[in-house]
């Protein structure tokens, strides 16, 4: 297990912990592979019946590493959740489309498709990047101090690339969470649907816990039955094909900033996004 993210049982509850807390927990690559590793982990033991993601620190996750010291974008790692080559040594869409399709939306595809109950303990930042690790797990419960926000619409991008914005919190406002960029209060998700509880941040870990041991309770079985049979009228609905269509459109994007601009993030960093949608 790499020390970007911590693995402890408690019960019949696995706990990972994603830490980077110096950079709010932004996603590298050896994080995502540290993260399938410990879901791996948690999936095998047939002690564990559910799995709880956090954030170490202040935030769950303020999104993509797109400028800390150890982003690591050029190192290559075996792949696993598809079978695109290597982005490493590629140009232009040949490395981005790549790269995304396995470390991103590959990899939170995958992660939905646990056969064990995840659920999201969100506190602080959750934000792009960061809402696509909660929303690929089955339940969220967010303190009373965390905030959601996706301001990739400033880079010209149409949203993150796992893009479940509309059904996980309707269309109408999907538009203005996208259009405007601004942060949503956690009551505010939970107004939306986009969060089962929030809780003060002093009993986050306590009632997500209580949660899910309460979950743990149910048979093994019917649990992986009854997620996959949410997952299959989600998919039904349109979740998978949206996906693809929209992940289609991100490229488009990243292709059109890098013709016309000097990247494929029209320019942005991670300051200049960690600022986007902040209250004025």
């Amino acid at each position: 297990m790499s020390d970007e993210v911590l693995y402890r049982v408690d019960g019949p509850v696995a706990v990972v912990t994603m830490n980077r807390p110096r950079y709010r927990n932004a996603q590298n690559s050896a994080m995502t592979y540290a993260l399938d590793d410990a879901f791996y982990r948690a999936v095998e033991d047939d002690g564990v019946k559910v799995i709880v993601l956090g954030g170490a620190g202040d935030h769950f996750s303020a999104g993509h590493d797109i400028g800390t010291p150890e982003r690591d974008v050029h190192v290559s790692y075996p792949r696993r959740a598809g079978l695109w080559w290597d982005h490493v040594g590629k140009s232009g869409a040949e490395s981005r489309y790549a790269r995304e399709s396995e470390v991103y939306l590959g990899m939170c595809r995958r992660w939905r498709e646990i056969p064990k109950p995840t659920v999201a303990m969100v506190q602080g930042a959750c934000v792009a990047g960061g809402l696509m690790l909660a929303w690929c797990c089955d339940m969220v419960v967010a303190a009373e101090d965390a905030f959601f926000a996706d301001p990739v619409v400033r880079m010209g991008i149409p949203g993150v690339e796992y893009f479940a914005h509309p059904w996980v919190m309707g269309p109408r406002f999907a538009k203005e969470f996208l259009f405007l960029g601004e942060r949503v209060p956690a009551a505010r998700a939970l107004e939306l649907g986009m969060v089962n509880r929030v809780v003060p941040r002093a009993d986050l870990e306590r009632s997500t816990m209580d949660i899910a041991g309460r979950i743990a309770k149910m048979p093994r079985l019917g649990l992986a039955l009854t997620k996959r049979a949410v997952n299959q009228a989600e998919d039904l609905m349109g979740l998978h094909a949206g996906m693809d269509s929209a992940f289609g459109l991100h490229h488009v994007a990243h292709a059109h900033n890098a013709e016309v601009g000097a990247d494929a993030l029209a320019g942005h960093d991670a300051r200049s996004m960690r600022d986007a949608g902040s209250p004025s």
